[in-house]
């Protein structure tokens, strides 16, 4: 009975793998992003790339750390969980108070919030959550085999 008690919980190393793993995209994937987002124009890459490739990404973003924070969460439900942020956060770009603008006008407050709402960027934020689900699955395929 003493070994049971000592054993660490059945599940618990999974998640934590599932973490460190995701957490590790997240960085990558927000360095892309960033990359993108100084670097793009200068770089040569059309409007339509930067726009719509920083918002790809930073659904992928998101994706990913929802599973960092809820790494016992299907794939499924981390995506479902993703979109819902998602569109809140573009649904917020529809209000407008000084508080919220002003963070806005902010490097963080562009990145994190944007600024003008667009119906295009929720068809960028699916196509990320996609992204950020299909390297979530790579992922796990490279740590099975």
């Amino acid at each position: 009975m003493e070994a049971i008690h000592g054993a660490p919980p059945v599940n618990t190393i999974a998640p934590r793998r599932r973490r460190l793993i995701r957490a590790g995209l997240a960085l990558l994937v927000i360095a892309c992003g960033l990359g993108l987002r100084w670097c793009g124009f200068p770089l040569g890459f059309p409007a339509f790339v930067v726009k719509y490739g920083g918002s790809l990404l930073w659904a992928t973003m998101v994706f990913l750390l929802v599973g960092v924070l809820l790494p016992r969460l299907t794939r499924t439900q981390i995506a479902t969980t993703a979109i819902m942020i998602a569109v809140l956060v573009e649904l917020s770009r529809l209000v407008h108070t000084p508080w919220l603008d002003a963070f806005r006008l902010t490097t963080a407050g562009a990145l994190l919030l944007g600024r003008i709402f667009s119906l295009w960027n929720l068809v960028a934020y699916a196509v990320g959550i996609a992204f950020g689900v299909w390297i979530d699955w790579l992922a796990q395929l490279r740590r099975v085999g």
